[in-house]
């Protein structure tokens, strides 16, 4: 299922992105139960960074999950297309190179990235696999690709009640701490309709990749896909 499927227009999930950017690194960590920083550690370390490595990091926000990367040497562009991420970003870390650009046309060259990593934005892109494609194109040989994505509980009773949380307690409680409580019912939604792991991994396959891989995290509530191209 595709953001088109849910009803927003790519303007209007930008708009609703721009309206949460100043609390959307503080309600994000309330509302997975402060899993967030455990998740972003664990996309690093999948990702494998070295110091030299040029690394795009899609769907980057504020920059809270490019940092690391910066951190340890590499070169590391947070690239989204909500300006206004990117405006709390730079506001937050001057020294990082926000970009602004599209998954589906990246503003940059064929070849040009040793890392390309995306978390929790893929299923808010209206062609997942074009802009999969895309990520393709701009790594270069050898590349490694990290997707961090919501996914589906392996346990069907855990499974029941993160459905439950996902589709009444998120948005409910939302209300109480988010800047704009509608967009994460329109998140909610989308992470209920996304694929599960293997479908996920055949699409990423299908777009290039290969050594397509993929991990649970928190019980399956979040999954890592990892890839290289060849």
């Amino acid at each position: 299922m595709t953001r088109a499927d849910l009803g927003k227009e790519p303007t209007e999930v930008a708009s609703m992105f721009d309206q949460v950017a100043d609390r959307y690194d503080t309600t994000n960590d309330v509302l997975s139960l402060g899993q967030t920083r455990a998740w972003r550690t664990a996309t690093f370390r999948a990702l494998e960074p070295r110091p030299d490595d040029c690394i795009l990091d899609l769907a980057a926000g504020t920059g809270s999950s490019t940092a690391p990367f910066a951190e340890i040497g590499a070169y590391a562009v947070p690239c989204d297309f909500s300006l206004g991420m990117l405006g709390e970003g730079q506001r937050r870390l001057p020294t990082l190179p926000f970009v602004a650009g599209d998954a589906l046309a990246l503003p940059f060259a064929d070849n040009s990235f040793d890392g390309v990593t995306m978390s929790f934005g893929l299923r808010n892109v209206a062609d997942p696999s074009a802009a999969l494609a895309e990520m393709y194109r701009v790594a270069r040989p050898r590349g490694r690709l990290v997707i961090c994505e919501f996914s589906t509980p392996s346990h069907e009773a855990f499974r029941t009640v993160y459905l439950e949380y996902l589709m009444k307690a998120l948005p409910a409680f939302a209300w109480k701490v988010a800047s704009n409580p509608e967009a994460y019912a329109y998140l909610a939604e989308s992470i209920r309709a996304w694929p599960a792991q293997e479908e996920l991994s055949h699409v990423i396959q299908r777009a290039g990749w290969s050594d397509v891989q993929w991990r649970n995290l928190t019980g399956g509530v979040v999954a890592l896909h990892r890839a290289v191209k060849v």
